[in-house]
């Protein structure tokens, strides 16, 4: 008898409240997600290491250990899934530590079910895009792009500068990726925000300048006067063909 795969998508939620829990259980389940939950952050590790989900909806303000906690964690070990901070917090600060720390984008409560779901999905397709390439890849042809003294190869998500290599992470990747497919041509933030992160008018542009701002801090010797990643003020961003 053949086995039953289940290919459906996992979701770890991760809050304390309960009400909430049972109400994103409830819209995702109806999408065709299965979920898996659990309601503190030392629970949350544990299960995300376990069960290794497609995705992770993670609340900041969470019993045993925080959510900017686990987060850092959970990175560490996933590399690549997608985490969407989820916080009642109006702070800007804690959005930006979250993003600093590995999450993929926040949305703050109260938030509509219709942007939750536009989210998730958005990262979901992120994912399947880049393991579809993964898969379809030739091993022969080695895909680099080289700028001065940037060089990105894209096979192996590979990032170097001055031949030294730099550690990013895939969301952080994606967006050079980008920047270094047009160098010299100015990306305005709401375009990083739709090719980058699958959104259209959903998402914080804020997201953007803080992913660039980590990836500054990995690539340029002087954050202050960047010579690779340049900012035109007030449009976008750009890399320096040089």
């Amino acid at each position: 008898m053949e086995e039953f795969v289940d290919t459906k998508k996992t979701i770890l939620i991760v809050d304390d409240e309960k009400p909430i829990v049972e109400i994103l259980m409830y819209n995702l389940e109806r999408e065709g997600y299965n979920t898996i939950e659990a309601y503190d952050g030392v629970e949350a590790v544990n299960l995300a290491l376990e069960k290794k989900p497609d995705l992770i909806l993670l609340d900041i303000m969470l019993p045993k250990m925080d959510g900017l906690a686990v987060c850092k964690r959970i990175r560490h070990s996933l590399p690549n899934v997608p985490i969407l901070m989820l916080t009642a917090k109006a702070e800007e600060i804690d959005k930006i530590l979250g993003l600093e720390l590995g999450a993929d984008d926040y949305i703050t409560k109260p938030f509509s079910v219709r942007e939750l779901m536009a989210r998730i999905k958005a990262n979901l397709r992120k994912i399947e895009a880049n393991n579809l390439k993964d898969e379809i890849k030739d091993e022969t042809n080695t895909n680099v792009i080289t700028i001065g003294d940037l060089s990105l190869n894209l096979d192996k998500f590979e990032v170097k500068v001055n031949g030294q290599t730099i550690d990013l992470t895939l969301r952080e990747f994606e967006v050079l990726k980008y920047l270094a497919g047009q160098p010299g041509q100015v990306v305005t933030r709401e375009v990083l925000l739709e090719k980058v992160w699958g959104y259209e008018y959903y998402g914080d542009i804020r997201t953007v300048d803080v992913t660039v701002r980590r990836i500054r801090e990995k690539i340029e010797k002087d954050t202050s006067n960047p010579k690779i990643l340049i900012t035109k003020r007030g449009v976008g961003y750009y890399i320096a063909n040089n």
